[in-house]
């Protein structure tokens, strides 16, 4: 960002016409993909949000938004992990606070918590659970959200509790030493967690034989797959918080398969 816009760059340079340069800038200059330059989209975003909150820019100069760049993250194929592959992560043996053991709890935390994002998962502080259940807010869409914290759930929380350090506000290690005052070093420490995490995943899910991708984001995919012969689509719907059911079909997407799959049968095979 800094060899776009340079070191001495201020907000008035932050247009719609210089983040489409800036696009094309990271594409040809740095080969980069479609995600890749929209996690930099992001991030100025997020700076440029910063700057109108402090009164270094102007809401009218804002480069985003209905009239401005949109900031659409690009659509991908992601398969979620069935029943006996969430079993396979659950009893994997890794020794304890390593960051391959911070890095699947957090997966099965997400996946117990009805699927809820990474980057909520890492934000959970002691103080969300009250009575037996988490209350946050979303980071994506700020929807408040409540879910229980069921028994699995509750298992991975104690074997933080028991070690919880003075002064650890967030279950998961790697926000307690983020400026909780400063949003992009928080969405930094964010990324970087969220990094390392993925890594270690694929390096477990390699170690258990799971042939499939296993990410931090494939435990909110799992979630949808699991449920699709268990709970209306409605209610996945709920549980994500998501405005359109559209969206939350994309997280059905094995078991509408499944229901193609015999329907087709039926039909050739009758």
């Amino acid at each position: 960002m800094i060899d776009f816009f340079g070191e001495n760059a201020t907000f008035s340079s932050v247009s719609v016409v210089s983040v489409l340069k800036f696009k094309s800038y990271l594409s040809v200059s740095y080969n980069q993909k479609e995600r890749s330059i929209v996690n930099h989209l992001i991030v100025l975003r997020a700076l440029c949000n910063r700057a109108i909150r402090e009164g270094l820019m102007s809401k009218n100069d804002y480069p985003f938004g209905l009239d401005g760049v949109k900031v659409k993250i690009p659509p991908s194929q992601k398969i979620g992990l069935n029943s006996e592959e969430i079993e396979l992560i659950e009893d994997s043996k890794i020794k304890a606070f390593t960051t391959q053991w911070h890095a699947r709890n957090a997966f099965l935390l997400s996946f117990y918590f009805a699927g809820a994002r990474i980057s909520d998962v890492l934000r959970i502080k002691w103080t969300d659970i009250v009575d037996g259940r988490l209350y946050y807010v979303m980071g994506k869409n700020k929807k408040v959200g409540s879910v229980k914290v069921t028994e699995q759930a509750q298992l991975i929380l104690d074997t933080y509790k028991d070690k919880r350090k003075s002064g650890e506000n967030f279950v998961l290690p790697d926000l307690n030493k983020a400026n909780i005052d400063d949003e992009v070093d928080v969405y930094r420490k964010i990324i970087t967690a969220t990094k390392n995490y993925n890594k270690w995943l694929g390096r477990l899910a390699k170690s258990v034989c799971i042939k499939k991708k296993v990410t931090c984001h494939i435990a909110r995919h799992s979630f949808g797959n699991i449920s699709g012969d268990k709970i209306p689509v409605q209610m996945l719907q709920k549980l994500y918080r998501h405005s359109s059911i559209a969206t939350t079909i994309n997280y059905q997407q094995s078991f509408i398969n499944n229901d193609t799959d015999d329907a087709l049968e039926k039909v050739l095979n009758g």
